[in-house]
């Protein structure tokens, strides 16, 4: 059994809670989080589900983050070296292959994800979702946007010639990089032009994974 510390909500938790479900991994799933709760965000006046703050989470975690994973005595932070760490563990052969150059793949469009198109995607999800009224700069959306309509072309283009990102065969590289493409089609990000992306997404919403805890928009929009 492996202990996951985070909340449904987190597009990085969701990726933790996909790739268990890719591998039948069993988990508990401690609720866990500085700034969301039941609710919704602080900034609205809502209690966080905390855990984060405590000594023993600290110990943990240093940088008081989610997720987090405790698999046996061994524990580890950031959601993309969880995934990774996950694949190569209980699903080489599922999630790359068993294979060194497509694990090297998978990584770089996880790397892609965090670095391009998560920054703009934040700014969504705060100023649009979670931020107090008041709280909100509305001139940051549409920059946003279009910071992520660019970013996406790469990617479309990039699946003209692969079904999944690393190729014909799903890898752990769709999860990282899936959850946030859905999550700017959510946000009108996605221009419907970019019918590449478009039957990748059909593709993976197939997955129970996927479905069950990425897809449903109130882990998005609430």
């Amino acid at each position: 059994m492996i202990d996951i510390w985070g909340r449904p909500t987190s597009i990085c938790t969701q990726r933790v809670l996909w790739a268990c479900a890719e591998l039948n991994l069993e988990y508990n799933l401690t609720l866990a989080s500085a700034t969301m709760g039941h609710q919704g965000h602080i900034s609205r006046g809502h209690a966080p589900f905390g855990v984060v703050d405590t000594d023993i989470y600290k110990a943990m975690n240093p940088n008081r983050t989610v997720p987090l994973i405790k698999d046996g005595s061994f524990i580890l932070w950031e959601s993309n070296a969880i995934v990774t760490y996950l694949a190569m563990k209980y699903g080489a052969a599922d999630l790359y292959q068993d294979n060194l150059q497509i694990l090297s793949q998978s990584i770089g469009w996880m790397a892609w994800t965090n670095e391009h198109l998560e920054p703009p995607l934040h700014t969504f999800v705060m100023e649009l979702v979670r931020l107090a009224e008041e709280l909100r700069s509305p001139e940051t959306v549409e920059p946003a946007r279009t910071e992520v309509e660019n970013w996406l072309r790469v990617l479309d283009e990039h699946l003209q010639d692969h079904a999944y990102v690393c190729g014909d065969l799903f890898t752990l590289g769709d999860i990282t990089t899936g959850a946030s493409v859905y999550r700017a089609h959510l946000f009108d990000a996605c221009p419907p032009s970019l019918s590449n992306i478009t039957s990748w997404q059909k593709r993976l919403r197939e997955r129970n994974g996927f479905l069950h805890h990425v897809a449903p928009r109130e882990f998005h929009l609430g």
